[in-house]
């Protein structure tokens, strides 16, 4: 009789534990994907021609692209490159590329504008052509909102470039950015498999101390029930909720949003060597060695866990990443910064891209998997993925390894 009570408590937990279906085999399939960076939303550094146009030294980000030009020549601007900075032949080209995912970055902006922000819309539309496209080829898209209102990191990435971020700081910031999220849940409703994911809120700067992560982690939990429930009844999604580390060790996060109580949660984190004064001297053998190194943290960790930034960058060099108007470390003129060299494309520099990428890749898929920032850039090779596929130190296909014991 106990064997059979036990049985009935296991058949009954069954449920539970089955009803959560994700749109793609996340823990048994690994995730390999592409970010499209700079496309929805402006970054500086990936399209510098963009910026370098105006003739304005003062538009450093998406906010004062729109600020301080008339907004039919800003308007223009936008369209023409939402029209052809991604378009359905770069979707087609990813997934012949043998990747099964997107992470498509937009901004709040897109969904609501405020009184007083100068920001401008249409970009929905290219966003749902995009899930379109990704349908069409196979394709699984994470919509990642990169920029809420007041900023939750201060970068230029974020759509508003400022010294200190105040996202955290309003409560009325916040819930629009709940609104926002409600909103895109509902959109991609019953679409799970070509949206298995929604990322709340890309790089909170969880590093500025409570003050962010109190408010952060009420709203993680908030977007929980957004993403899960989009129907504004008891029924549920199988949209999956990715969240950022906020720049914490995963350690931190350790039994946050994990079952039984919650289903679908994705820890998301950002892997770059290019940051910092001593990240930027180290040799390349020192980044591959780095690459490696990330693996025992990456497989135990208690979510699902994907790197869901990284490149094959070893410098800051390219124009305008650290902010339109800013130097670079690795060339002495960042400030604070001393190192120095000059760096080709050799073809011995060529198969060091090559054995980084493959470390990375290879150590990444210790968690769960990777998306590669980014897909595209105007002259920032080294962060391209496809510059990577057109030179040879990224594959055709991503488990095509020249070497596959580089980590040991």
């Amino acid at each position: 009789m106990h064997l059979v009570h036990t049985a009935l408590l296991a058949l009954a937990a069954l449920p539970a534990a089955l009803s959560f279906t994700p749109g793609f085999p996340y823990g048994s399939e690994k995730v390999r994907g592409v970010n499209l960076g700079g496309w929805l939303l402006l970054e500086p550094w990936i399209t510098p021609s963009i910026f370098d146009n105006t003739g304005n030294d003062a538009i450093v980000d998406e906010w004062t692209f729109c600020q301080y030009q008339d907004y039919n020549t800003a308007l223009g601007v936008l369209q023409n490159h939402w029209n052809t900075w991604i378009t359905e032949s770069d979707v087609a080209a990813i997934a012949a590329a043998g990747l099964n995912h997107i992470r498509i970055p937009i901004g709040y902006w897109a969904f609501e504008v405020g009184p007083g922000e100068p920001f401008i819309q249409g970009q929905l539309p290219y966003l749902q052509s995009a899930v379109q496209w990704a349908s069409t080829y196979g394709l699984h898209v994470i919509i990642d909102l990169h920029g809420a209102p007041g900023s939750q990191n201060g970068y230029d990435n974020s759509g508003h470039r400022m010294s200190y971020p105040t996202w955290q700081s309003n409560q009325t910031n916040i819930q629009r950015t709940d609104d926002v999220i409600k909103t895109i849940a509902s959109m991609f409703a019953g679409q799970e498999n070509v949206v298995p994911i929604i990322a709340p809120l890309n790089e909170p700067a969880g590093y500025i101390g409570s003050s962010m992560m109190d408010p952060l982690k009420q709203y993680y939990l908030d977007s929980y029930g957004n993403i899960r429930y989009p129907y504004g009844t008891s029924q549920q999604s199988n949209t999956v909720e990715m969240i950022h580390d906020a720049f914490q060790p995963l350690s931190y996060w350790n039994g946050w949003e994990t079952p039984p109580d919650f289903d679908g949660v994705m820890m998301d984190t950002h892997i770059y060597q290019v940051f910092s004064n001593s990240d930027v001297a180290m040799s390349e053998q020192q980044h591959i060695s780095a690459a490696c190194q990330t693996q025992s943290t990456l497989s135990n960790f208690d979510l699902w866990l994907a790197v869901g930034e990284w490149s094959t960058a070893i410098t800051d060099c390219a124009t305008y990443l650290n902010g339109r108007g800013y130097g670079a470390r690795y060339d002495g003129t960042y400030p604070g910064s001393t190192y120095c060299c000059a760096s080709s494309f050799s073809s011995s520099y060529k198969t060091f891209l090559r054995q980084f990428w493959e470390a990375q890749v290879i150590s990444y898929e210790k968690a769960d998997g990777w998306l590669m920032w980014t897909w595209k850039t105007e002259s920032a090779d080294e962060w391209s993925y496809q510059a990577g596929l057109a030179n040879g130190w990224i594959p055709q296909n991503p488990t095509n390894l020249q070497y596959p014991t580089i980590c040991g």
